[in-house]
Order: structure tokens, then sequence, then C-alpha cells
């Protein structure tokens, strides 16, 4: 009974089987339910155990994210191998971070012990109270992933970007909006990671499932494109998918890699 959603298990309760079964699934309907509790880990499980058992992963990013002190960082489990396999290749070199999304400062913390000190990190947050971690583990700059001027003038100070880590307000016509000013704007051979993506299907982020807005139609729209050599159509987000060499899609995180496209060719050696 206890793993049942917490407004499913309060309806029946309340109102009866018939009851509870139309409150859930309205409010799923709806992108009400607070569902993302019911993924909370148990205050007793071994983090360690439940990453290196479930995802076959021990490495230096888990000991970091385990050891972390002073600023909260909240991190789902399964996120920590799909970091270290995107970002590992950038450790310990002078790259150019960007993180959508401060929060508590604990994340910027992890990044900067995972990339060491050579490497250039920002994060940036519309809420004025991350201006207290800035220059902590990195700069914080205030302002809305939406806001195009502020993204382009943090782009600057950084002088250019080589992985943007999106973790900023999870709504729709934001991670559209960012991804359009910040993907042309990422180095060659950059990553671009957006998480959390679990909200494209709440209505109250602006998703849904069967809604367009859903980000996943627009992940849709750029396999359409990289595949625009095979069908009439064209492409949807030219500028975006003229240089995304690869899209990988996992829970609820979905990683584009940036590099030179060219026409694909085929050859028949004997």
């Amino acid at each position: 009974m206890k793993r049942l959603p917490k407004i499913f298990r309060n309806a029946l309760h309340k109102s009866g089987l018939r009851s509870a079964i139309k409150e859930t699934l309205s409010n799923f309907k709806d992108g009400k339910d607070k569902g993302i509790e019911s993924f909370r880990s148990p205050k007793n499980i071994d983090v360690r155990k439940d990453i290196k058992e479930k995802y076959n992963f021990d490495g230096e990013l888990l000991d970091i994210f385990l050891n972390n002190k002073n600023n909260v960082v909240h991190k789902w489990h399964h996120y920590i191998p799909l970091y270290d396999k995107y970002f590992g290749s950038f450790r310990n070199r002078p790259i150019r971070f960007l993180e959508i999304g401060v929060s508590k400062g604990g994340s910027l913390q992890m990044w900067r012990q995972y990339f060491g000190d050579d490497a250039i990190i920002f994060g940036i947050d519309i809420n004025p109270e991350c201006k207290e971690y800035n220059g902590l583990s990195g700069q914080v700059r205030i302002g809305s992933q939406a806001d195009e001027d502020f993204l382009v003038s943090v782009v600057a100070e950084m002088g250019g970007i080589d992985i943007v880590l999106d973790d900023g307000s999870h709504r729709m016509e934001h991670i559209v909006g960012s991804l359009k000013i910040l993907f042309p704007k990422l180095n060659n051979s950059g990553i671009y990671l957006i998480e959390d993506l679990h909200t494209a299907y709440w209505r109250n982020f602006g998703g849904g499932f069967d809604k367009k807005s859903n980000f996943f139609n627009s992940i849709r729209d750029l396999i359409d494109d990289i595949h625009h050599w095979y069908h009439p159509v064209g492409h949807h987000k030219e500028m975006i998918s003229n240089y995304c060499s690869a899209i990988h899609i996992h829970d609820s995180i979905v990683v584009l890699e940036k590099n030179m496209v060219h026409r694909p060719l085929h050859s028949e050696i004997s």
C-alpha cells in the first residue's frame, strides 16, 4: 500500500476505489501530482550500493557526490554515471562549463571538484538569493534562461562554452528557448545536456503526454533533421541540426553532441 501514490491512497481512504482512480488520473493529466516525492530514496538507503548495483558505476564522481559537504546537492541516482559518461573526457582541462540552475549551490561545488581548478565554471539562476554562491566554486550570474541578451552576455563573459547543463526551470518553453540560443554558441565537440525531462509529461511545466509542446516532440524533429539526406521534408531546426552529430536519450535526460556534420558517403571495396 505504501508504494501507491499518496494522492491515490488519500482518495481511496476518503472516497473509495472508483473516486481514487478518477482523482489520480485527473491529477496526472493536469500535471498537478507531486509524484516526484514518490521517487525519493528511503532515509536508510546505501546510496553507493544502490548506484553501484543498479548502474554498475563506482567512479570518482560518485565519491564526490557522496562526500559533498556545506552546500546541498540533489541528484537522481541514475544521473551520476551518465554525467561521467558524457563529461569524463573534459576533466582536468581548461573547459568552459555553464549550468542553468544554481539552486542551493551544491551542484557547482560538485562540478568544481570533478572538473578541476582549470575549468571555467558559471551558474545562472533567476533567484537573486543565489548570489551568495558567487565566487565559491564558480561564478554565479542572476538572470532568466529565457532572456536571450542575458544568456549571450554570460557566454561572452565566459569566452565560449564547451558544456551546457540545463537544470533550470524545466519548463518546455524555457528548455527550447535556451537550446535555440546556446547550442549554436557551443564549441565544436561540445555537449549540451538537458535533465529532469520527466517534466515533459507534466502539464504544469508546459508539457503533457499528448501535448505538442512536450520537449520530446522537438527531439523527434531533430531526429528527422539529422536524417534530412533521406527524406524530402527538409529541416525543422537547421541552426541546431546542421551541427548536431548525435542525440542520446536516457530516462529524463537528453544529450546533444556538437560537431561538424558531413554529407554521408558509402564505398564498396574488394
